[in-house]
């Protein structure tokens, strides 16, 4: 404990017009959160005050993150104002470092009033890359809309913050820090955990980690590679897959967190986990999977590169959900994807007659469900997929998943794949991102759109723009993204997507559904090319916005 008390100063400062959090929380370029004058404490001073001062008076704040460039500064900075506005104790994974299913997971456990998770997610690091702020609330989940909204009004006003500037915390020790504050009975603490151990006990109580580990390393155990890509779920992989269940250490690669993620993009997906892929395709390996930066994020990849679309993962293990224990203890309440996501899940749905709930992007909204005890599994083409055991998506539980269902069904990927689709039918499905645009240029092309789809001349399909009324609260959130449905299930959807640094990025969906037994196994680029070429005429999207192709497909 420090001899003399801390003092709490409370110093002025003025609004920046440009904090409203999106579904990822604040996320911009890190020179803005490291030059603009009290940007970062602006915002951080913002969460706080979102919270009455009784319920954050002595309360427990968990913080974490991906590692990434400015993260230890960020801490510093948050827990010297965490200490000056009330709270009690911050939970904080060792070195900053904490996978946001961890996060989730932690808030949940220990009862805290809500945490803070400093990343960017799939975006790259460094000075002059991304960073970002995202705040969870009691439940474990992303803030939503009426404390995200309460926030960015909040920054409109703001004229002074809290600090207690002298605080200085250990990041790298586990262990409890005691600081006497001014005007202050208790003692403020800051906890240092491992990002590790209470995840991990989790995971345990939901697979079977016997079965697990025969799999991994029994005398017929399969071959599997595992890439972190430089994010944070390298610790996990490495104590969890490798340690515990006895996977081979070189099973698992770029398992050591960076700041800048090797210099690479950590998203896990064809365009950027290239390495991946090629390893997979040389026959090696029997499953592949990779993670984004933060740990929510996942891809799925089968013997000789089998790619597993994102959609389709989430269906799968809905079609197979009972191979994982706590289903079997718990039951299935519901399904739910978000409305860009292929209807795959849906197929899975109807044929077992659970309910299945079709939500804006973001998994705020899958967490109401969850808080009601409506929802049960859950997944966003986005590579997100997760369960109600916490309020986030989580790349390492969609991994444990999969091979569960491979440990019980004794199949290859690529062979439970295929049976799905003779099961369920196919959709196949692809995105494409159009990003940093001109703002005016998307929304005007945006607008035309829907005029053109809601004219009654515009015929033979339905089409709409995507509103959502939350079945437990009645919340109304409209435009929510363009639709165009034709007969027979399949669909192109559009929408503008809020959650770059800066311009606008364009998304492109296209979901084209076939129960042809003699027809699910085309080559993708094939099966969706005329619902492509009706959307590029539709949109005239290349025109409109400058850009001769997408940025990104996935």
């Amino acid at each position: 404990m420090n001899d003399s008390p801390l003092q709490v100063l409370t110093l002025p400062t003025s609004p920046h017009p440009d904090q409203r959090p999106g579904t990822n929380g604040l996320r911009k370029k890190t020179h803005v959160f490291q030059s603009e004058k009290n940007y970062l404490h602006n915002f951080i001073q913002c969460i706080f005050s979102s919270i009455d001062l009784r319920d954050r008076q002595g309360s427990t704040m968990v913080v974490g993150g991906d590692g990434r460039y400015f993260s230890s500064t960020a801490i510093q900075a948050i827990v010297q104002m965490a200490a000056a506005n009330g709270v009690g104790r911050v939970v904080i994974g060792q070195n900053g470092i904490m996978s946001t299913p961890a996060v989730s997971c932690v808030i949940r456990k220990i009862k805290a009033i809500g945490g803070i998770i400093l990343t960017a997610s799939h975006n790259p690091g460094g000075p002059d890359r991304d960073f970002s702020i995202k705040f969870n609330t009691a439940s474990g989940g992303p803030a939503p809309e009426a404390v995200t909204n309460k926030i960015f009004q909040l920054s409109r006003t703001i004229e002074e913050f809290a600090i207690c500037p002298e605080l200085r915390v250990d990041l790298g020790t586990i262990g409890k820090q005691s600081f006497d504050l001014e005007n202050k009975f208790k003692p403020f603490t800051v906890e240092i955990v491992d990002p590790v151990e209470s995840y991990a006990n989790s995971l345990r109580n939901i697979f079977d980690f016997a079965v697990l580990k025969e799999l991994l390393s029994g005398d017929n155990h399969i071959q599997i590679r595992l890439d972190a890509m430089h994010g944070v779920t390298g610790l996990y992989v490495k104590k969890i897959l490798c340690e515990e269940l006895g996977s081979p250490a070189n099973s698992a690669i770029n398992c050591v967190p960076r700041e800048d993620f090797g210099g690479d993009h950590p998203d896990p997906d064809l365009t950027y986990a290239t390495d991946l892929v090629e390893t997979m395709k040389s026959g090696q390996y029997d499953f592949g999977a990779a993670f984004d930066g933060d740990g929510d994020c996942n891809m799925i990849l089968g013997k000789q590169g089998f790619f597993v679309n994102p959609s389709d993962s989430v269906a799968v293990i809905a079609a197979n959900i009972f191979c994982i224990p706590y289903f079997q203890h718990a039951g299935v309440r519901g399904f739910a994807r978000s409305m860009p996501t292929s209807a795959a899940l849906d197929m899975v749905a109807r044929a077992t007659k659970i309910q299945l709930y079709e939500t804006p992007t973001g998994w705020r909204y899958f967490g109401s469900l969850m808080d009601a005890g409506r929802l049960s599994l859950c997944g966003e083409e986005s590579f997100g997929t997760g369960s109600d055991y916490i309020r986030e998506k989580d790349g390492l539980w969609a991994v444990l998943a999969w091979l569960s269902i491979q440990a019980v069904r004794r199949q290859s990927v690529e062979d439970i794949m295929a049976d799905h689709w003779r099961t369920y039918g196919r959709n196949y499905y692809t995105r494409f991102d159009y990003e940093e645009v001109d703002l005016d240029a998307a929304v005007e092309m945006m607008l035309d759109l829907e005029l053109m789809i809601s004219d009654r001349a515009f015929i033979g399909q339905a089409a709409d723009n995507f509103e959502y009324s939350d079945p437990v609260d009645g919340t109304l959130s409209r435009n929510q993204g363009l639709r165009v449905v034709f007969k027979g299930g399949s669909r192109i959807i559009f929408r503008l997507s809020g959650s770059d640094s800066f311009g606008a990025t364009v998304r492109l969906y296209i979901d084209s559904y076939e129960k042809d037994i003699n027809k699910i196994f085309q080559d993708p680029q094939v099966a969706l090319a005329e619902l492509v070429s009706i959307a590029l005429q539709l949109s005239q999207i290349h025109e409109r916005t400058g850009r001769r192709g997408p940025t990104v497909i996935t």
